[in-house]
């Protein structure tokens, strides 16, 4: 007998290779994601046009796991927040951004985060554990059964994406499966703060996603002292990485800019910034600073915007300008930190 597993951790080839080893029908694996991901059926007795055996063996061997809301807090703008409590008593907060007939999901992959940037307190309590593949999917399936139609995810909550490759790669896999949630090309976003050999790897993936980077800086000491842990990946090697990422999947690329006064948003940073993004299919998500009781940063004043907005535009850069949403509810970008079982 196989140890008990979450059946949401399977992508479809792994359901595929395990029902066909234990001589099942391949295509059970199809009728499995139809009932689990459309139908959202978590029962294996009233999966029907399964052979009775077949659902015995299912039950004896996989299992559903189940996110607990703790807490769901709703902005003045409409963005809302979700905190979960996992099975083992640590929470994650996913988040909710409707915007016209495009309702994004900002998904957590891990428990805490272990890099500590200095502007957001999602590590100020530490990291604890990667989330598994099934905790991932599962946050799409809470949020998706209170609030019904999403059409895009981000993979920017709680936690550094690509510091749990494996397992968000399998998500992603299993959100894309169209016997399933099927998300189609383009509807998925990784943000990273640029780990260069999992940015290598995603391409080659060849997983149709959009990437994001946390840029912040064109500087690398600035970047680096905002970000320590981009010490190991250097800036121009990270940038060699993304432009090789956006000829191969031909999206253009993100680099979230987080603006705080007096520190990143002078007129040489704006011309550092064209300078090195010149050349790449990208935009530039200019992000106003959202205070938190844990940093003295301070958000940049209006004329700082401005001028900094100006010389993108003079040069011809694309970017636009984030409009902040759910700071009232500790939802915004950064401030994401849920709490932990000691």
């Amino acid at each position: 007998m196989l140890q008990m597993e979450d059946i949401k951790s399977y992508t479809l080839k792994e359901l595929e290779d395990l029902l066909r080893e234990k001589a099942y029908p391949k295509f059970y694996a199809h009728q499995i994601f139809n009932w689990i991901y459309k139908k959202r059926v978590e029962n294996f007795d009233l999966m029907t046009n399964l052979s009775k055996e077949a659902r015995g063996f299912l039950k004896n061997n996989f299992y559903f796991s189940h996110l607990k809301l703790i807490e769901r807090e709703t902005s003045e703008d409409g963005t809302e927040k979700f905190l979960f409590e996992l099975d083992d008593g640590h929470r994650i907060e996913t988040v909710l951004i409707p915007e016209g007939k495009r309702v994004t999901l900002c998904v957590s992959t891990q428990v805490g985060c272990k890099f500590k940037c200095r502007f957001c307190v999602s590590g100020i309590s530490g990291f604890k554990r990667n989330l598994r593949t099934s905790e991932i999917i599962s946050q799409y399936l809470e949020v998706a059964k209170r609030i019904g139609r999403i059409t895009n995810i981000v993979f920017m909550g709680i936690g550094e994406p690509l510091d749990n490759f494996d397992n968000v790669v399998k998500s992603i896999e299993i959100l894309k499966e169209p016997h399933g949630i099927y998300f189609g090309r383009r509807r998925i976003c990784i943000s990273t703060l640029g780990i260069i050999p999992k940015i290598e790897k995603l391409r080659e993936l060849n997983l149709g996603v959009k990437l994001s980077i946390s840029l912040h800086s064109p500087d690398s000491k600035v970047r680096t002292f905002l970000m320590p842990a981009t010490k190991k990946y250097p800036l121009q090697e990270l940038m060699k990485a993304v432009k090789a990422f956006a000829k191969y999947e031909r999206y253009p690329i993100t680099f979230e800019y987080i603006m705080i006064r007096n520190l990143n948003t002078k007129k040489e940073d704006a011309l550092k910034l064209v300078k090195l993004v010149k050349g790449i299919n990208c935009k530039i998500n200019l992000i106003p600073y959202n205070p938190s009781p844990y940093f003295e940063w301070k958000a940049p004043s209006i004329q700082e915007i401005e001028v900094f907005k100006n010389i993108l535009k003079k040069c011809k850069i694309f970017f636009t300008l984030r409009k902040p949403r759910g700071e009232d509810i500790k939802a915004a970008c950064g401030q994401l930190k849920a709490t932990f079982k000691d």
